[in-house]
């Protein structure tokens, strides 16, 4: 007969003690259960202990989180959480460095766990700490000679402490004093600083502006980009890392009006290209955290482009109309200009509607009436200004080279413009919050000051051959767009380092390969209709959906390394999950790095039945995209975030590390409740099997015109005289 299932057995363990094998009934009080084992080891006082997991996690069992014991689990007898803060309280305040700095190491442990935070913290030990790091400097200036390794040491578990208790959303951001930002500010202002004080105080500085614009504002005040720029030339990448994450930090939260300043001062300070050589082009591979640093200043610095995309041109704006006049005068003044001064107003106004028709504009009598669209708005005649005056040769031939052409098939260069410029928007997604666990930066981007402008360039340049190579007329404007599109973005995904790479890349996808790329894939995933085919198919596809499920399965055996996030996304919270080989089993637990290949089941202490599994919900319909936070509010985590639901109230959250881990995680879990597997994966992946089973069945019959219906039955034959009796 199986146990209860209120009843887990666990091994508890106590210093100077044999472990002690225990049923715990978990309709007990905990404080009842901690008494019988107190009273096991003698020990009096059992409201002074508290029960611990024996891993390196160290966390306190309460009665929120009693029920995630597992048959199996090793817990330790310790100090009670009010005790521990109330000794490491008085401990870290000690006369004696060595004791001190002993008791500080022990609080940067303790921390991390919230019972022990929050316990800690109604003591007021965030002042306490603040206090130490407000006046520990001057305390010990002339012991920094002396004892300076003691004192580095000292200042580093301060601050991993304070980070560490915050990182709990127990205490407000808005407590903190000028003094202590000028504080942390200071550590990171020295050109000489224990590595590990310069990462906590600059991971400080980060959550200080992302969490309380009052802060933002007094840590703008003490930190200038000329002052974080050192902090990039180093070669310590997770320096460089949390450095780019603050002025990330700084640019996010920084009012409209000052960001673009904030930009130019990056320019000034050439943070560019400082990245360029010291970060991309590093000799060392980028991590991940460092990628979705370099994607939020990429998707930053883009977003400045918003303010002109969404300006609508105003045609009675002599500056405005000046810069279509100036788009003219590149274009046709050797021509035209010198009959200008002698021409009647109506010649010159006729002139210009014939420069203005010749330059591809849909209203040739007023161009600036082209520009009310947004987007792209004014953003799209910055692109042509910056085009014909940097590239003043490329921009002549096209114009002239259309403007010439009389069989109807010149390329509106105008017209052209506006809409790859709106296109170009879309693709690098201008004006979209940078999401949270996006990685894609593109290299290419970081080459250049004025990179959205070149990208313009040299996309205009390829749409005009485009629209040549399909020799296309006005009607089919949409199509070549759709071709110019689909250039660009096959380009982009081989993530080339230089924007001449790019250009390289573009000159092997003509027109004439792209259709060879779609005929390829046409030719794959085929879809043959005749009634034989499509019956094969029905025959075939039970055998396909459940060759798909069973690699979903061997996928989840396999398991997957998932981040934790939170406000200040840190890059030390992993946690793993997997399947056991039998299917029963789903094994999870934290981990202190992302792991390098597989994380065997005994390290993982966490088990979920997958018989106690009563649904997997996806999206707005998990209790952690429910609450508040910034992680709500954006799309992308809202597509790749899933749980599990089980028991009456307890779930599991997961945020997949990108799109086909989330459909892998969601079609394995529902293969395991017997529900179909719905995922876009899993319609493309039986797609192209069921392609490629019918193909393999039907080699024999190649060349050979399969009906769309059975043959005729043939008529019986008059006689049997050619059926021989062999006896």
């Amino acid at each position: 007969m199986p146990p209860p299932a209120d009843i887990v057995k666990v091994a508890i363990e106590w210093p100077g003690a044999y472990p002690k094998l225990m049923e715990i009934d978990q309709k007990k009080p905990l404080s009842a259960i901690i008494k019988e084992v107190c009273d096991g080891w003698s020990l009096a006082n059992h409201e002074y202990f508290a029960l611990q997991h024996a891993d390196s996690s160290n966390f306190y069992i309460t009665e929120k989180n009693r029920n995630e014991i597992k048959n199996g689990t090793i817990l330790r007898l310790t100090t009670s959480p009010a005790q521990n803060a109330h000794q490491l309280h008085e401990r870290i305040q000690s006369s004696s460095m060595d004791a001190k700095l002993e008791a500080l190491k022990d609080l940067a442990s303790l921390s991390r766990d919230v019972t022990f935070a929050q316990e800690f913290i109604n003591l007021d030990g965030i002042s306490l700490l603040t206090q130490m790091v407000e006046s520990g400097t001057e305390r010990y200036q002339k012991l920094q000679k002396i004892m300076k390794p003691c004192f580095g040491d000292m200042l580093s578990f301060t601050l991993t402490a304070f980070v560490e208790l915050m990182d709990h959303g127990i205490v407000s951001w808005d407590t903190f004093s000028v003094a202590f930002i000028k504080k942390i500010a200071s550590f990171v202002n020295k050109s000489a600083i224990d590595v590990s004080i310069l990462q906590r105080s600059l991971a400080i500085l980060e959550s200080m502006v992302l969490n309380s614009h009052d802060l933002y504002q007094k840590v703008a005040q003490e930190i200038t980009i000329g002052q974080l720029i050192p902090h990039l030339q180093g070669t310590d990448q997770e320096i460089q890392t949390y450095t780019i994450a603050v002025i990330n930090a700084l640019f996010l939260k920084a009012p409209d009006e000052k960001r673009q300043e904030m930009a130019n001062i990056l320019a000034q300070k050439q943070l560019r290209s400082i990245i360029l050589t010291h970060v991309i082009r590093a000799q060392r591979a980028i991590n991940n955290e460092m990628a979705h640093q370099l994607y939020v200043l990429q998707v930053l610095t883009f977003n400045l482009l918003e303010d002109r995309m969404m300006t609508k041109m105003d045609p009675q704006d002599q500056a405005q109309r000046d810069i279509i006049f100036e788009l003219r005068r590149i274009a046709f003044d050797a021509e035209s200009e010198p009959n200008n001064s002698s021409g009647s107003m109506e010649k010159r106004k006729s002139m210009y509607t014939r420069d203005y028709k010749k330059l591809g504009f849909i209203n040739h009598v007023n161009p600036a009436m082209d520009f009310t669209q947004t987007p792209p708005g004014m953003l799209a005649l910055d692109n042509m200004l910056y085009f014909a005056k940097h590239h003043q040769d490329a921009y002549i031939r096209i114009v002239l080279e259309n403007s010439s052409r009389e069989d109807k098939h010149e390329c509106p260069f105008g017209r052209s413009s506006i809409e790859l410029t709106k296109m170009l928007c879309e693709i690098l997604k201008v004006g979209e919050l940078p999401s949270e666990t996006c990685n894609d930066f593109h290299p290419m981007f970081f080459t250049h000051d004025r990179s959205f402008e070149e990208f313009f360039c040299i996309c205009i340049q390829l749409l005009n051959k485009t629209w040549k190579e399909m020799r296309a007329t006005s009607e089919d404007f949409n199509k070549v767009m759709q071709v110019v599109k689909e250039q660009v973005m096959r380009a982009l995904t081989t993530k080339p380092s230089s924007l001449d790479q790019f250009k390289s890349k573009l000159q092997n996808l003509s027109y004439t390969e792209i259709l060879k790329i779609r005929q390829s894939e046409r030719m794959n995933q085929e879809d043959f209709q005749s009634r034989p085919i499509l019956e094969l198919k029905e025959k075939i596809q039970p055998e396909i959906l459940e060759l798909i499920k069973q690699q979903r399965l061997n996928r989840l055996v396999e398991g997957t390394c998932f981040r934790k996030l939170n406000c200040r996304r840190r890059q030390d919270k992993f946690w793993y999950c997997r399947l056991s080989p039998n299917h029963k089993v789903l094994h999870y637990g934290d981990l202190e790095e992302s792991p390098q290949g597989e994380v065997p089941h005994d390290s993982l202490q966490d088990k979920l039945p997958v018989a106690d599994i009563k649904a997997v919900v996806t999206g707005k319909d998990c209790p952690h995209m429910k609450e508040k936070g910034a992680l709500k509010q954006n799309k992308e985590v809202l597509e790749l975030a899933f749980s599990i639901l089980y028991d009456s109230n307890c779930q599991l959250n997961f945020i997949a590390p990108d799109k086909h881990e989330y459909c892998i995680w969601t079609d394995g879990l529902n293969a395991l409740l017997g529900k179909d597997m719905m995922s876009d994966l899993t319609r493309n992946d039986l797609d192209t099997l069921l392609s490629m089973e019918i193909k393999l069945r039907l080699l024999d019959l190649e060349n050979i015109q399969i009906p769309d219906a059975p043959p005729p039955i043939p008529k019986e034959p008059s006689n049997y005289d050619f059926v021989y009796d062999c006896n």
